[in-house]
């Protein structure tokens, strides 16, 4: 039985136990459908020995070859993760476009007496629909919240959506916190993986409801935002949070322990910098690294690097009439999450203008 998407939350995904991609792993490791298992039927160097002999013999031939290594991989998987599955599991299979890979697995478990479903159009098809989705525009009314690096906005983002706020972590997603120094264990997913992530997390949103972002370039590490909520973000309205210097620097200290225990990886990284600082300034900074000072390094890279860059880059997204909410320290997340949830009381998020000033903890500066 064949099943054709219209949505990446159609219901008849539902209708199924297992989803399986057939397709070699690297394809899979790319993107796949979101809870797919990877059950290859050719793999990675079996797919390029079939395609070679497609190209150089005879597609005969290429598919002779092709079909044996089909049936002795399906015998594994069916030996191996399937041995247990009882007569009512029922599996969804795809590959690539929904053709020869996925058809031969189904046809086999077919036979065994599984109901298999087939996506049709295979991962294409998906793709199509996860493109669609992040290219529109996005549903529900976007409030952007901004502030210097260092402002904890990820984790005051966090918080919001712990007491029910509709938020979408786009650093999250991205596996990346927007700097040069964010790389995260794992490292960031593929383009498509990203995207793949993002779609979901917007197909879910209720439009009729606020959403908070946190405001990004229009990268994130080595990923780039799709169209959709790059629009989204440059155009909203936004709530800015004003935090010292000083107490953005203590915390991003704090924050960033795991990177500052490799002190020759943040050297390195800083001297990426030369190109665009005296090299006075550099070599400041790397003396604090090598006595340990994190606070002192993450300060002076805040006043010299990050803060005029960010400053720039506001000047080009931000209109400066949305509140500003104005934090001592972050050593409290929740209190400076509850500074913030008055102004997001207070902003009409279908204008770029704020219908109210933040409460007295968060006032103007």
């Amino acid at each position: 039985m064949d099943i054709r998407l219209t949505s990446l939350s159609d219901p008849a995904l539902s209708g199924f136990d297992t989803v399986i991609d057939t397709r070699s792993p690297s394809e899979y490791a790319e993107d796949h459908l979101p809870g797919a298992i990877n059950l290859p039927v050719l793999s990675d160097e079996e797919r390029a020995q079939v395609g070679t002999i497609y190209k150089q013999v005879s597609p005969f031939d290429a598919r002779k070859l092709g079909g044996a290594m089909v049936a002795a991989n399906a015998a594994r998987h069916i030996a191996g993760p399937l041995a247990g599955l009882g007569g009512g599991w029922r599996p969804l299979v795809y590959c690539w476009r929904g053709g020869q890979r996925s058809g031969a697995f189904a046809g086999i478990l077919s036979q065994i007496g599984w109901r298999v479903g087939r996506l049709e159009g295979g991962y294409k098809a998906w793709r199509a629909l996860v493109v669609a989705r992040v290219a529109a525009p996005v549903a529900a009314p976007v409030l952007v919240l901004d502030g210097n690096t260092g402002s904890a906005k990820t984790e005051i983002l966090a918080r919001l959506a712990a007491r029910g706020h509709q938020v979408v972590d786009l650093e999250g997603l991205a596996n990346h916190r927007g700097s040069l120094f964010g790389a995260m264990p794992g490292g960031q997913p593929s383009q498509k993986r990203f995207e793949s992530r993002l779609a979901m997390a917007l197909e879910a949103l209720d439009p009729a409801r606020p959403l908070l972002v946190e405001a990004e370039s229009s990268r994130i590490g080595d990923l780039n935002l799709p169209r959709g909520i790059w629009q989204a973000i440059t155009a909203a309205p936004r709530i800015r949070l004003a935090v010292p210097v000083e107490a953005r620097a203590a915390y991003t200290a704090r924050a960033y322990a795991e990177t500052c225990a490799d002190p020759e990886a943040v050297a390195r990284i800083v001297g990426l910098l030369r190109p665009l600082h005296p090299a006075d300034r550099i070599e400041g900074w790397l003396r604090m690294i090598d006595v340990a000072d994190w606070g002192g390094l993450a300060e002076g890279l805040m006043r010299d690097h990050y803060d005029p860059r960010y400053e720039k880059h506001r000047a080009r997204h931000d209109d400066g009439r949305g509140p500003v909410v104005a934090l001592d320290g972050l050593e409290d997340l929740e209190a400076a999450a509850s500074a913030v949830e008055p102004a997001l009381a207070g902003l009409d998020p279908a204008t770029p203008a704020p219908v109210a000033r933040p409460a007295a903890s968060g006032g103007d500066i």
